[in-house]
């Protein structure tokens, strides 16, 4: 163990050695309900992306949560640009770069675990560190740190 500024001794992070994930396409995280935030960069990214105003882009598909924006959901649950595969891949929300490395899912191993359940990427054979790991969580993460091995990804929606 280490010890803190004020002198206090420090636990060791429970994925100190990092953990192992590469998204296997499925889907699944795409396809339950939850809100896909995005900020104002997003949302003109993906309007050009589709070669829609922002404005028309807002209308189409996303929807207002108090003071924050979500992608719309189909009436199946699924994200709207979800379509065996993402529409929107290139261009997709930092939410879902930074798929499965959340806060929630790295507050411990039972949180990673029960993830594993949902998510058969989880064990995959890409290796994080910790650092990876510690800025993806943080939302800043490289697209590339979150591919899998053939160089894709999916990102999953946070529960309402």
């Amino acid at each position: 163990m280490t010890r803190s500024e004020r002198g206090g001794p420090v636990k060791k992070c429970w994925y100190e050695n990092g953990l192992d994930f590469a998204c296997t396409q499925c889907g699944h995280c795409c396809k339950v309900e939850g809100f896909v935030w995005v900020d104002r960069s997003e949302i003109e990214a993906i309007a050009a992306h589709l070669g829609l105003s922002v404005d028309e882009f807002g209308r189409r598909y996303l929807r207002r949560v108090h003071r924050r924006y979500s992608l719309l959901e189909k009436p199946n649950l699924e994200c709207v640009f979800w379509d065996d595969g993402c529409r929107i891949y290139s261009v997709r929300p930092t939410q879902c770069r930074t798929f499965p490395f959340w806060p929630d899912h790295l507050k411990s191993f039972a949180a990673w675990d029960d993830l594993s359940e949902e998510c058969p990427g989880i064990g995959g054979p890409r290796h994080y560190t910790r650092t990876e790991i510690d800025e993806l969580r943080r939302g800043r993460g490289q697209t590339r740190a979150t591919r899998g091995s053939d160089g894709d990804d999916r990102g999953a929606r946070s529960k309402p």
